[in-house]
């Protein structure tokens, strides 16, 4: 079983090792490609490949249903057995897993499941990497550097359990962040993209942008601290409600930890916290944001539960033409709130705003507003009201009556997503975003830009 083995032949020959009441197997074949540039000239490049083995072993006891989960790398022939056989110890050593359900049965077999995992390669960036070369002589020419990174992964996850589940899912995701800088570094700006294939970027569109917001910088202004009309770019946007659902759990809720919960132990389901005809939704075959189509869960927590491995996921609205729909829940806090399962999904999608892009939304501000970036340093200050605080980056540009006369200078925000979004006077055009701050977690999102009519900039942060 070395690593030429088949993944399903890994998963296969954990279930027969296993010795106690149920298992579920899950392996990772994994694979990436990148690229780095710095200075208009790439610096480096590499393709890796690795492999994850998850085994979660279940123990029946008079109390309950214990689970033990253990993880490896790199599992050979040799390192299967012991895998297995931790993962029982750690079972049968637990008590009884508060999360306890049967495991999940009846889902019909992946199809591929017996075949070789997916594989990314250097070739992803056959079109790209030109393109790539192509913006950097327009920087040099132009007297800007470009700096950043390409990365593309391609995931095969392969779950298969004691309870008959043979399932699989190929994940790819890509990510590109570009950073241009003035020649004296005294000016910078940002973009980013997600994309499943490099296909669908366009580094010359991203450069001519940066370009832009160079062109803008070259105007310092100096604002104080204060609640400011506010355009919030789309990756902003993200990272706000990206944390909104991470925050929105049913159990949570009803024990009335979040901003979710009434008094009395209810929630603010079917409550209104927005007036704009926005939905929040998630949808594992959204197109270009494809996720996986079923539970994959390596650990239990707040949001997400070992033993619901396999269990399919269908489209979930979490807000509804403005009124808050679905709290995320696992069958154990189905059971424990009475409310509708409904599990997290690997993608997060804000529709039902107009047709302005954030360009158009920009020329129709009328008075003085603020317009962002991107969001960085996301913290968490008070999970009873989300309010949440972190810093502007890379860029923030003063609108009068329509057209950006300047940057001004970084700020520290305090807001809530859910305060926001109650807020917000006017939502712009849907477009798929890469999140700033969580990138690295959660990257298929589709957001539209937000205006703001009193953003809270907390303080000046100079510096940043």
């Amino acid at each position: 079983m070395s690593r030429a083995s088949k993944p399903y032949e890994i998963v296969e020959r954990a279930l027969e090792l296993s010795t106690t009441d149920g298992l579920v197997v899950i392996a990772d074949e994994h694979s990436s490609a990148n690229l780095r540039w710095a200075g208009n000239a790439l610096t480096t490049n590499g393709v890796t490949r690795g492999r994850t083995l998850t085994v979660i072993a279940t123990v029946d006891g008079a109390e309950g249903t214990a689970s033990g989960v253990v993880s490896r790398s790199a599992v050979t022939t040799d390192d299967l057995e012991p895998v297995v056989r931790a993962a029982e110890a750690a079972a049968r050593g637990a008590g009884p897993a508060e999360d306890a359900q049967p495991l999940v049965s009846g889902v019909p077999a992946s199809p591929g499941f017996t075949d070789a995992p997916a594989e990314t390669g250097s070739e992803v960036f056959a079109d790209f990497a030109p393109a790539l070369g192509d913006a950097f002589a327009r920087a040099r020419s132009g007297g800007r550097e470009l700096y950043g990174f390409a990365n593309h992964e391609l995931t095969s996850t392969y779950v298969g359990t004691s309870s008959g589940l043979r399932l699989r899912h190929d994940q790819p995701n890509g990510t590109l962040e570009l950073n241009a800088k003035s020649p004296d570094r005294t000016r910078s700006a940002w973009a980013g993209r997600a994309t499943r294939d490099f296909k669908d970027v366009d580094p010359a569109a991203m450069d001519a942008e940066l370009a832009q917001r160079l062109r803008w910088a070259q105007r310092r202004i100096e604002l104080p601290a204060g609640r400011y009309e506010t355009l919030l770019p789309p990756t902003a946007v993200a990272d706000l409600l990206i944390y909104q659902l991470w925050s929105s759990t049913a159990r949570d809720a009803v024990e009335g930890r979040t901003v979710f919960s009434t008094p009395g132990g209810g929630t603010r389901l079917g409550e209104t916290l927005t007036p704009l005809p926005l939905t929040l939704r998630s949808d594992p075959q959204a197109p270009g944001l494809e996720a996986a189509p079923f539970v994959i869960a390596h650990s239990s927590g707040d949001s997400g539960s070992v033993f619901d491995n396999g269990l399919p996921l269908a489209p979930t609205d979490w807000i509804r033409d403005g009124r808050l729909e679905r709290l995320t829940t696992t069958r154990h806090a189905a059971g424990l709130t009475g409310l509708p399962v409904a599990p997290g999904i690997d993608n997060l999608l804000l529709e039902g705003g107009g047709e302005k892009s954030l360009e158009e939304m920009v020329a129709a501000t009328t008075g003085r507003a603020l317009l962002l970036t991107c969001l960085w340093y996301i913290r968490e200050v008070d999970p009873a009201t989300l309010l949440l605080t972190g810093l502007t980056r890379d860029g923030v540009y003063l609108v009068e009556d329509g057209e950006v006369v300047g940057e001004v200078n970084n700020f520290r925000f305090n807001e809530s997503p859910v305060d926001l979004l109650s807020r917000a006077s006017e939502a712009g055009r849907t477009e798929k975003t890469l999140p700033r701050e969580w990138g690295d977690w959660f990257t298929r999102a589709a957001m539209p830009a937000l205006r703001i009519p009193d953003f809270n900039m907390s303080s000046v942060s100079p510096g940043v």
